[in-house]
C-alpha cells in the first residue's frame, strides 16, 4: 500500500483547458481513469477534476479553478522517454507523468514518485528482473528523454590515460533547478568541487545546445570554464556518457542516465533521483528515507511511474514496447538527416514522400529539373533522391557529375489499399544507393543484403510469422476491392498456371527481360513451357483500369489462355491455381510466400536464388534462400514503411495490421485532386 491513500480517480469527467495539452495524440489512451475528458474552458456539472501542464505559467488557471471548486489538480509532464524530436518543436510524447500531490522535480514538497519511491511495498523480485533487462535495453539503445540528435562526432572526447569527469551546466530558469533546492550560485560551487576534487581528471563541461547556440543561457559563464573541456556539440548525451567516469549534475536527467549506466553521480541539487542512497548527495530532504539502488529507482521513475502510448495505436503500452518503438524511430530518423533534393516526383506523390522522408534533423525539397537539385544537395552536403522509374541515361550522366550521394525510390511491395495509378497514397517505398530491385543490369541494395546477410533465428521466426498473417490476411501490394471470384468451374484434373499480365513499359521488364518482352510473348512462353496446362491469364490491374500500356486483345490472348481472369484478385487466382508463370511480376513472390511453384522469364528480384523455375541465368545471385530468408530482405530490411493514418515510421506488420482493419476503398480520380491538396497542406511539421 502507498503511504498516502489519496488516488488517482476514477473520475466522471476531466476538464482540461489548455488549448495545448487538450491536443495531445492519444491523451484518452494516457489518462483512463479520468473518464470523458472535456477540452473547454468553462466547466461543465459532471466535471470533477482538472488536467494541466505541470505547475507552468501556462496551467494557473486550471489550478486555480481545482482548487476553488476542491476538484484534484492532475499535473501532467513529459516522461523521462519522451520522443524522437523535442516538445518544442510538435513533436507529440510517447509517455506522460500524471501526479495529483506536486510535481517530479519539485523537492519542496511531495510528488506522487516521491510517495511512491518512500513506500516501496511494491518492490520484489520480479519487478527488479524486469527492471534490469528494461535498463539494458535502454543502454543498448542509447535513447535518452529526446533523441534527435546526432551520434558524438569522431575524435571528440577520444580515449586519455586518465579519469575524465562530465560536469553538467543547464539552462537559465529550468524549473529543475529552483525545485532541486539548488541556484545559480549551486553551479559555481559545483564545479568548484570538481576542480578542488578530481585535479587529476579531464573535466568535461556539458553545456546544453541551445546555450551553445546562442538562443539561451547557462548557469555557467564561459569565463568560468577557462583549463576545462566545453562540450558544446549536439549529440547523444549516451554516447557522452560512454566515454566519462563520472558525473557532477544540480538537477539534469544526465544524472539518472548516468546511474543507469553504472556511472558513480554527484548531485548538488536535489533531483527526483537524489536522497536514496544510489547517489552523492550534497543536499538531503527528511521526507526521502529509504535506500534504493539504480535497479529499483528505474523499476519506480520508468515502469511504474509514467504511462506510455503507443504512438501508433493510441493503446497503453509498456516501458519495453516504448523502447522498440522510439529505437525503430529514431532509426528512421537517422537514415533521412539533412538535406534531401527530391527528383522527379508528381505533384500528388510530394505528400507522401515527404512522409516517408522525414526526419526532426532532415529537410525535403522537390525539383523539377537535375541541375538544379544538383546544385543544392552539393552546397547542403545532402542528397539526391529521384524516382526510379524515371531515370533515363543522359539524367544518369548529369546526376553522377554532380559528385553528390544519390539514392532511387520506389514503391514497397505492401504499397496502399489501391492503385498508385488510381492515386492512392504510398504506405511504403524502397530506397537504393547502389541500383534498384527491378533492374537486373546492376547490382541493387536488396540483391546485395540477400546475398551477404546473417539470417538469425529470432528475424526468421519473424519473417515466418509475417508471412503466415500476409496469407491469411490475404494482404498483397495494391490490396484491392475483391471482384468477381474465380470460376468454380476450372478443371480439377488438369494443372492450372496463373501467367500474370504486367505494365509492358514497366521498368522491370526493360531492365530484367530478353526474349520475352510482352504480355503475349509471355503467354506463348507459357503454353510453350506447359503445352498441357489449363493457362489462367491475370490481366494487370493498372492495364485493367485503363491506366497503363499492355492490354492484349481477348481473341489473341485465348489462342494460348484457356481462360481470362478480368478484374479477379491476384490472391484468389494464385489460390484457385497451382502454379505461376510470370516476366517479373511481384505476384510471382506473393505466390512464392504461398507456396506455389514459380517459372519466370525474365530476372525479377525473387529469382536467382534457387526458390524458382528460372527461364534466364543469374550470374550475381550465388546463393541459395529460403522462402522465409526471401521474406526478411524484401518485406522487413529493403523498406521502409509510415503509418497510413498516423504518417509515422512503422513496422511491417504495423502496416499489415492496418490493411487487416481498413477494407479497400474505390477507385475514383477525385483522389487526385485529394493527393495534391494533401501534398500542399504537408508541410515541414514535428512528426515524432
Amino acid at each position: 500500500m502507498l503511504g498516502d491513500e489519496r488516488r488517482l480517480g476514477p473520475f466522471r469527467a476531466t476538464l482540461v483547458p489548455a488549448r495545448g495539452v487538450a491536443a495531445l495524440p492519444h491523451l484518452e489512451g494516457f489518462l483512463p481513469e479520468c473518464g470523458k475528458l472535456v477540452r473547454a474552458v468553462a466547466p461543465s456539472r459532471e466535471i470533477d477534476s482538472v488536467a494541466g501542464w505541470g505547475f507552468k505559467p501556462t496551467a494557473a488557471y486550471a489550478r486555480r479553478l481545482a482548487e476553488r471548486r476542491g476538484w484534484p489538480y492532475l499535473a501532467l509532464e513529459d516522461g523521462f522517454l519522451r520522443s524522437i524530436g523535442l516538445g518544442e518543436a510538435g513533436a507529440p510524447p510517447v509517455s506522460l507523468l500524471v501526479d495529483d500531490l506536486g510535481v517530479y522535480y519539485d523537492a519542496h514538497r511531495p510528488s506522487r514518485l516521491e510517495v511512491l519511491l518512500e513506500d516501496g511495498g511494491w518492490l520484489n523480485d520480479a519487478l527488479l528482473a524486469r527492471a534490469a533487462g528494461a535498463m539494458e535495453q535502454l543502454r543498448r539503445s542509447g535513447l535518452s528523454k529526446t533523441n534527435a540528435a546526432p551520434p558524438l562526432p569522431a575524435g571528440v572526447l577520444p580515449a586519455i590515460g586518465r579519469r575524465r569527469i562530465l560536469v553538467v551546466d543547464q539552462t537559465a530558469g529550468d524549473s529543475s533547478i529552483a525545485g532541486g533546492l539548488a541556484s545559480p550560485e549551486t553551479f559555481a560551487a559545483m564545479l568548484a568541487a570538481a576542480r578542488r576534487d578530481e585535479r587529476d581528471a579531464e573535466i568535461v563541461v556539458r553545456r546544453h545546445p541551445a546555450v551553445a547556440a546562442g538562443l539561451k543561457r547557462g548557469c555557467l559563464p564561459r569565463t568560468a570554464l577557462a583549463g576545462l573541456t566545453v562540450l558544446d556539440e549536439d549529440c547523444r548525451i549516451a554516447d557522452v556518457l560512454e566515454r566519462v567516469d563520472a558525473v557532477y549534475t544540480v538537477s539534469s536527467l544526465t544524472g539518472f542516465e548516468a546511474l543507469i549506466r553504472g556511472l558513480p553521480v554527484r548531485c548538488f541539487g536535489l533531483p527526483f533521483y537524489a536522497g536514496w542512497g544510489a547517489t552523492r548527495d550534497e543536499l538531503s530532504v527528511a521526507r526521502r528515507t529509504r535506500t534504493h539502488s539504480a535497479t529499483s529507482l528505474f523499476a519506480a521513475c520508468y515502469l511504474l511511474f509514467p504511462r506510455y502510448v503507443d504512438p501508433l495505436t493510441g493503446e497503453p503500452a509498456t516501458v519495453e514496447k516504448a523502447i522498440d518503438r522510439l529505437a525503430d524511430l529514431r532509426e528512421h530518423s537517422d537514415r533521412h538527416s539533412g538535406f534531401t533534393a527530391a527528383l522527379g516526383f508528381a505533384p500528388w506523390k510530394h505528400g507522401a514522400a515527404r512522409t516517408l522522408l522525414y526526419s526532426p534533423r532532415g529537410q525535403v525539397r522537390f525539383f523539377a529539373r537535375p541541375g538544379p537539385a544538383v546544385k543544392a544537395a552539393a552546397s547542403r552536403g545532402g542528397r539526391v533522391v529521384f524516382w526510379a522509374a524515371r531515370e533515363t541515361p543522359a539524367l544518369d550522366a548529369i546526376l553522377t557529375r554532380g559528385g553528390v550521394p544519390l539514392v532511387r525510390m520506389e514503391d514497397g511491395f505492401i504499397r496502399s489499399s489501391g492503385l498508385g495509378s488510381d492515386f492512392h497514397r504510398a504506405a511504403s517505398a524502397v530506397l537504393d544507393d547502389l541500383g534498384v530491385y527491378y533492374d537486373a543490369t546492376r547490382p541493387s541494395r536488396l540483391e546485395n543484403l540477400l546475398e551477404t546477410s546473417d539470417f538469425d533465428r529470432h528475424i526468421l521466426e519473424r519473417a515466418r510469422a509475417l508471412r503466415s498473417r500476409l496469407t491469411t490476411a490475404r494482404v498483397t501490394k495494391y490490396n484491392l476491392q475483391a471482384g468477381p471470384d474465380a470460376p468454380t468451374n476450372w478443371p480439377a484434373d488438369r494443372f492450372k498456371l496463373l501467367v500474370t499480365g504486367q505494365v509492358e513499359d514497366d521498368k522491370s521488364i526493360l531492365k530484367g527481360c530478353e526474349t520475352v518482352r510482352s504480355n503475349l510473348g509471355l503467354l506463348a512462353a507459357a503454353r510453350a513451357a506447359h503445352p498441357d496446362a489449363f493457362l489462367v491469364f491475370k490481366p494487370h490491374p493498372d492495364v485493367e483500369a485503363g491506366n497503363r500500356r499492355g492490354a492484349v486483345a481477348p481473341e489473341a490472348a485465348v489462342r494460348f489462355a484457356d481462360v481470362i481472369a478480368f478484374r479477379t484478385g491476384i490472391e484468389t487466382c494464385i489460390a484457385r491455381t497451382d502454379g505461376l508463370a510470370t516476366m517479373t511480376s511481384l505476384a510471382g513472390f506473393e505466390a512464392l510466400l504461398r507456396d506455389k511453384p514459380v517459372w519466370t522469364f525474365g530476372r525479377p528480384f525473387y529469382a536467382g536464388w534457387g526458390l524458382t523455375i528460372d527461364a534466364l541465368d543469374f550470374p550475381r545471385r550465388r546463393r541459395e534462400l529460403t522462402v522465409d530468408q526471401l521474406v526478411v530482405g524484401a518485406l522487413i530490411t529493403y523498406p521502409i514503411y509510415v503509418h497510413p493514418d498516423r504518417g509515422l515510421p512503422c513496422a511491417v506488420e504495423d502496416l499489415v495490421t492496418f490493411l487487416e482493419q481498413h477494407p479497400p476503398a474505390p477507385p475514383t480520380r477525385l483522389r487526385y485532386l485529394r493527393a495534391i491538396g494533401e501534398s500542399l497542406r504537408t508541410g515541414p511539421r514535428a512528426l515524432y
